[in-house]
């Protein structure tokens, strides 16, 4: 059985998070959604939790990063094509979030980046299935 990944990330508004994250196409499961949380399907593997501030405070007794001041994660996600990539920052923007840098043409690999409503930054990349260049 394959490991799976589950990401836990503190949101302000639930359902502007997930009308965000739907905008750019993603999927949720509603059997894991109530008003304090739900889960984000990335692949058959991997998951967002985003779970509303005071209910994702039970699970730590640490501060909440503030991820609009201070990066508490870079979340990188595969891309299957560079338009892919260009289609999901642009998506990203016009539901509401913003870039954070410019996108990066490494010839094998092209990334380009958003910060989601809550500043959470997510990089998008789509890598050469042939690799890097051999030297």
């Amino acid at each position: 059985m394959a490991t799976k990944i589950f990401i836990n990330l503190a949101v302000k508004d639930l359902n502007k998070t997930v009308e965000f994250f739907t905008k750019i196409g993603f999927k949720f499961n509603p059997q894991f959604t109530n008003e304090q949380g739900t889960c984000m399907i990335v692949s058959d593997d991997i998951y967002i939790m985003l779970l509303v501030e005071p209910f994702f405070k039970s699970f730590t007794q640490k501060e909440i990063c503030d991820a609009k001041k201070y990066t508490e994660v870079l979340i990188a996600l595969s891309a299957e094509s560079r338009d892919k990539v260009d289609e999901m920052v642009k998506a990203a923007v016009n539901a509401g979030g913003k870039t954070y840098s410019k996108s990066q043409d490494h010839g094998w690999m092209y990334q380009h980046a958003f910060e989601d409503l809550d500043g959470h930054q997510w990089e998008i990349a789509y890598m050469d299935p042939n690799g890097p260049p051999q030297q």
